[in-house]
């Protein structure tokens, strides 16, 4: 379903001028009313006037999470106070935390790249969607809320945790689509086997998973576990919150919501562009935010775009699912190690559970060890030691024979890693204690 026709199959030359006026607009506005951008702009002698080209982008700076950080809380902010209806804002674990504000005008074109995000899995009014990221500071679980509203649907606003009474209310209420990080969709799974539920018997059609990086080996476990198309979704906060790009049921990249946000793929070490098709950082300049317009913002998430027209009629560019993030990425004796890599071998794994953490240390003579913990089934944690010692033997092997470097496996018990309702925390880095 397409929701929006005439922007999500505009003519690529139409959409392409539409983005330039609205480009024009927004440099104008940053320059103006934003001391932050008017200070690099100068800096680089670049003036509103010089951005004649969507080419011309090149010329202006990048926005990096720590210049949020620096012009905290509300230094970034391109409207008066007295128009900022909506604050949201990360956690803040490093430093300040990013503060994000909306208008009216804001919420509305976020509610809808949410109504085009949802209708491409399948929603319509009158579908129940049960909603558990989380409500807050966060983006998540408002951004899906009023775009979910806007099309009518009814939303159960359940946000995280109470696993077990999440599952009962899936039954209860007969949602149809569900909408939770991928990490916490395969939790209550778990959860609804434990209650001995079938939840492929209930009417849920769709699920749609972001604010992590998952692979299509966790796509097809979730779609299997919970008997649903499951769809990615991206966003992320300092650009608008869920609902930059999103996949439709082909499940062949992320559109992006083109006519809001101006993609760009860098050279994360040059910060060159890269043409289409090659693999680097995601960059986001917004061209339609009132409140809070980033220009050139640095994601740090490795995507690849492609501007063919997609089968389902959208003509939006599409990236590739995140594999990874330039800050995620670890780097043992020399090798760039990303944990989607490790999860994309253990869900090959038919014994391992998709539940797994990285454990970083450094030995006394400065050399870097991994250790990959990996959870099992209950049965095979409680079998003979031969065979326990065989599967640790095949995950080591495996995971060794695609990074290229030596680690060490622990098996778990089940349970033994925690579970998370928000993002699953993979990393513990024990060499900066």
């Amino acid at each position: 379903m397409i929701y929006n026709a005439s922007a999500e199959c505009m003519d690529r030359k139409a959409l392409e001028r539409l983005q330039m006026e609205r480009l024009q607009q927004t440099v104008k506005r940053v320059y103006e009313n934003v001391p932050f951008y008017k200070t690099r702009f100068d800096a680089k002698g670049i003036r509103p006037r010089d951005i004649r080209t969507l080419e011309d982008l090149e010329l202006l700076p990048f926005t990096v999470k720590d210049d949020l950080r620096q012009t905290y809380p509300f230094g970034m902010f391109a409207v008066p106070m007295r128009q900022i209806i909506r604050i949201h804002a990360s956690s803040g674990t490093t430093g300040h935390p990013t503060v994000v504000g909306y208008t009216s005008e804001d919420i509305n074109t976020w509610a809808e790249a949410i109504a085009r995000t949802l209708s491409a899995g399948g929603t319509t009014a009158g579908d129940i969607v049960h909603n558990a990221y989380g409500y807050g500071l966060f983006t998540g679980g408002l951004g899906i809320h009023y775009g979910a509203e806007r099309l009518g649907a009814t939303v159960v606003p359940i946000s995280g945790g109470q696993t077990k009474r999440q599952v009962q209310l899936l039954q209860d209420f007969g949602s149809n689509v569900i909408c939770c990080t991928p990490s916490y969709a395969l939790y209550i799974s778990e959860m609804a086997a434990e209650a001995e539920l079938d939840l492929e018997k209930l009417p849920l059609k769709a699920g749609f998973f972001g604010a992590e990086p998952w692979t299509e080996i966790m796509r097809k476990k979730i779609e299997d576990s919970l008997g649903i198309d499951a769809l990615d979704i991206y966003g992320l906060s300092e650009v608008m919150g869920p609902g930059v790009s999103y996949n439709c049921l082909l499940k062949c990249g992320l559109h992006i919501n083109e006519d809001f946000f101006i993609p760009e793929i860098i050279d994360p070490i040059t910060e060159k562009p890269l043409p289409p098709g090659e693999r680097g950082e995601l960059v986001f300049t917004t061209i339609t935010k009132e409140a809070f317009p980033v220009i050139r913002y640095r994601t740090r998430d490795i995507t690849s775009l492609s501007y063919e027209k997609c089968s389902c009629g959208r003509t939006f560019a599409r990236m590739q699912r995140v594999s990874g993030r330039t800050d995620d990425m670890l780097i043992i004796r020399g090798v760039n190690i990303f944990p989607s890599q490790i999860e994309s071998v253990l869900l090959e794994i038919e014994e391992a559970e998709p539940h797994y953490q990285l454990i970083v240390d450094r030995q006394e003579k400065s050399l870097d060890t991994l250790e990959v913990w990996v959870e099992v089934s209950a049965d095979i944690f409680s079998d003979e030691m031969r065979k326990l010692e065989a599967l640790q033997k095949k995950v080591r092997h495996e995971i060794e024979a695609l990074l290229g470097i030596s680690v060490s496996v622990k098996l778990v018990e089940p349970k033994a890693i925690a579970r998370s309702e928000g993002k699953a925390k993979r990393i513990i880095d024990r060499r900066e204690i």
